[in-house]
Formats: C-alpha cells, structure tokens, sequence
C-alpha cells in the first residue's frame, strides 16, 4: 500500500508577489529553461531566441539556465518579476517542485516562509501531480 501523500486532499496557494521563492533556500539559485520558456521570453522581451540565450542564458551539462545563478534574478526588481506572464516553467510552478513535496521539507521550509501557502484556490491532487511532471530537469 502506497503512504499517504501530505497533499492528497489539495493545497491551498496563491502567488503573493513577494519574491520570496526566488530566495527559496536562503539565496538565489539557478533557474532553469526550457526551449519553449526560452522561445517565450525572448517573445516577450522582444528578441530572437538566439539572441535571448546569449545575453541571459548559460548552459551547464546540457541544461540552459539563467546566467550567473549565485546573483539576483536579472528579471526581479524590488522583489517584482518584470516577466511574470511569460516567466519560466520552473517559475510557474513554485511551490509544487518535486523536491519541496515531502511533508518534513514542506512544513519546516516552504509553509514558513511562501506567505502564499494556504491562501487562494486549492490546488487538487491531480493539478499537483500535472504540476510535479512540467520540473524542467
């Protein structure tokens, strides 16, 4: 028999516009892309696809990122994502990454700290589930 998921009956979550989950382990992180999110920015900031990787993206074993990931998000200003509508997978999922679903990390780390835990709609058991298979690594 398979154990019970914390989240089995749905979590309530909406996004507070803090940016406090782009600092989610106490600093900035990388931030991963897939081609479509690099095809949509670079839609968004009005660039070519080509020209969006090379002036914000680094590849490292195979996967691209957002350059220089020790270093604020070159897209948040004062704690605002400038690209919200059209920012990464990765991004759009928060809080629901593979590794934040575990009931220890998300009662002691995530509900802590994410001020939009337990605010807005609830996100069922099949809507997380879709969400854990978008993680783009």
């Amino acid at each position: 028999m398979m154990a019970k998921r914390f989240w089995e009956k749905g979590i309530a979550f909406e996004c507070q516009g803090t940016g406090m989950c782009c600092t989610s382990r106490g600093s900035y992180g990388y931030v991963y892309l897939t081609m479509e999110d690099r095809r949509r920015l670079a839609r968004h900031l009005k660039l070519s696809t080509s020209a969006f990787t090379r002036r914000y993206c680094k590849n490292t074993d195979a996967f691209f990122h957002l350059k220089n990931p020790k270093d604020p998000c070159p897209f948040l200003e004062d704690r605002s994502c400038t690209i919200y509508q059209a920012r990464p997978i990765q991004c759009k999922t928060w809080p629901f990454w593979p590794e934040n679903m575990n009931v220890r990390t998300w009662n002691q780390e995530i509900k802590t700290f994410c001020p939009g835990i337990g605010k807005g709609r609830v996100y069922s058991k099949q809507e997380i589930l879709e969400l854990l298979k978008q993680d783009p690594i």
